[in-house]
């Protein structure tokens, strides 16, 4: 059967179930598929996660060091001022490291050096002094596959991941089923050769070299 796409793979779900008749099954299908992506979400670590985005700062808000994070955010890898000579990178403080910056700064407003997240915005330290444009690298979630959204990348790419993994959550159902143990494997080695691929093509370019922080490239 082909997995081209979310109706494929709700149909291979309750066929691999043998519950292509059972009504009770089938309305559980598209939850079982939201399980399988929310586990996915806190465990794949693919490349292909990695998204870039750029967000411009509000001078005309009346809190210009708040930018709003992308819906799908995640995690954040780095943040760069672009427009700005050598696209300095932003460090990562703490709420708490933040705030103290402020204190020993006076919160005098400046160019942005630091960013904390708060809730699904990202605070800039200091607060912009003027309009900078913000290019963002961060981990997004997978986007979610229903009806209006039929495909993703990870289904056209892996889709014994989902299949497995929507089998797997299953199991508060279908209660003792030896096949449980058959679908977690398979669900595993899926996870766990996605995982290992991102990390080979991590380093693909070459070795590893050892550099000085700070050095001059």
């Amino acid at each position: 059967m082909s997995l081209a796409n979310y109706a494929d793979l709700q149909a291979a779900i309750a066929e691999w179930l043998g519950r292509e008749t059972d009504a009770a099954i089938l309305s559980r299908v598209p939850d079982f598929i939201r399980l399988c992506e929310a586990k996915l979400n806190r465990d794949l670590r693919s490349n292909k996660m990695e998204k870039r985005a750029t967000a411009l700062v509000n001078m005309l808000s009346d809190e210009p060091e708040f930018v709003s994070l992308p819906l799908d955010f995640q995690t954040m890898r780095r943040v760069r001022l672009n427009g700005v000579d050598g696209k300095p990178r932003l460090e990562f403080l703490s709420g708490q490291q933040a705030d103290e910056f402020r204190a020993r700064s006076g919160n005098a407003p400046g160019r942005p050096q630091f960013f904390t997240i708060f809730g699904d915005e990202m605070e800039l330290i200091r607060t912009p002094d003027m309009a900078y444009t913000l290019e963002m690298v961060y981990r997004a979630n997978i986007p979610a596959l229903s009806n209006a959204s039929p495909s993703n990348w990870l289904l056209s790419t892996s889709p014994d991941i989902y299949l497995y993994g929507a089998l797997l959550e299953t199991a508060p159902y279908i209660k003792e089923d030896e096949r449980i143990a058959t679908w977690a494997a398979g669900f595993k080695y899926a996870l766990d050769s996605i995982n290992q691929l991102s990390r080979d093509q991590a380093y693909n370019a070459g070795p590893m070299t050892a550099r000085v922080s700070g050095a001059t490239p």
